[in-house]
């Protein structure tokens, strides 16, 4: 996984690129009309449920748009949330706040209900061992923020891109020439370059399973379209020799089978790229 102040360089980036596409020169909207000596006060408005995700950022935001704008923050990330709640007051200069608006809902609402579907999937493995894990499918540019609501609602992430960690698919392991091949090609890559990285391999049915179960310095095996069947079989076989990972269209229905099939992790796509934004609105006070 990535550091700390890696993941915290992606947010301000995401902030920087946000703010140049939505303000460019200037918010001339607001310029117009507004004052520029004019001080206001916006709450932050639910109009939805689920679990609110995102404060923390808005406060990222309003500080890089008008570090003298104050937040006060009535409910914090990862809470319940309920038509009619206020999640934050935002005070100071009129024009600041309204630069900001559009970044702060457009993320929060997105936030939001990631961590919603996050939560949702969380509490049915309650029980299990079993976790639940984001993948890559997010959206362009604002990864970081996604993976970061999947965190919020009680997810752990899995990688965040292609360069933390190995992850050999079907197509790395049929373009090597085999599983063995791909793996054994892997090591001998991180061994020159001198790269610390976990090494996951897809297995596509129980035969992939036991090829790879013969090499040693496999992380994790990925059990891709599995049914429940095998997939209990693939876990009976791998013991402890690493880690599990179901994936591929697991959903709300089928969630809690795979999780006591015994594997360690279900990874989701449908996460970050299968939700519908939490209502939101930023009102004048």
């Amino acid at each position: 996984m990535i550091s700390e102040a890696q993941f915290q360089k992606e947010i301000d980036l995401i902030i920087k690129n946000a703010i140049r596409e939505d303000v460019g020169d200037g918010d001339h909207s607001s310029l117009a009309c507004i004052p520029e000596s004019a001080q206001g006060k916006a709450k932050l408005l639910v109009k939805d449920e689920g679990v609110v995700a995102g404060v923390q950022f808005a406060k990222r935001v309003f500080d890089y748009v008008d570090s003298e704008l104050q937040l006060e923050e009535i409910i914090s990330d990862g809470n319940p949330v309920s038509h009619g709640d206020i999640a934050f007051y935002v005070e100071g200069s009129s024009q600041s706040i309204l630069k900001a608006e559009r970044l702060v809902l457009n993320a929060m609402q997105r936030m939001s209900a990631i961590a919603t579907k996050t939560k949702q999937f969380v509490d049915l493995l309650e029980g299990t061992d079993t976790k639940i894990l984001d993948t890559r499918k997010t959206t362009p540019g604002i990864r970081a923020l996604e993976k970061w609501a999947v965190k919020i609602g009680g997810g752990e992430n899995h990688r965040f891109a292609l360069y933390d960690m190995i992850m050999l698919k079907d197509n790395h392991i049929d373009f090597s020439g085999g599983i063995t091949k791909a793996i054994q090609k892997t090591q001998d890559y991180l061994k020159e370059k001198g790269k610390d990285l976990k090494i996951i391999v897809e297995a596509r049915n129980l035969d992939e399973v036991e090829e790879i179960l013969k090499s040693d310095g496999v992380y994790r095996i990925l059990l891709d379209n599995f049914d429940y069947e095998d997939t209990k079989k693939a876990v009976k076989m791998i013991g402890d020799r690493c880690l599990t990972e179901s994936s591929g269209g697991i959903n709300e229905n089928t969630l809690r089978k795979y999780a006591e099939c015994g594997v360690d992790y279900i990874s989701s796509g449908a996460l970050t790229h299968s939700v519908h934004n939490m209502d939101l609105s930023l009102k004048a006070v």
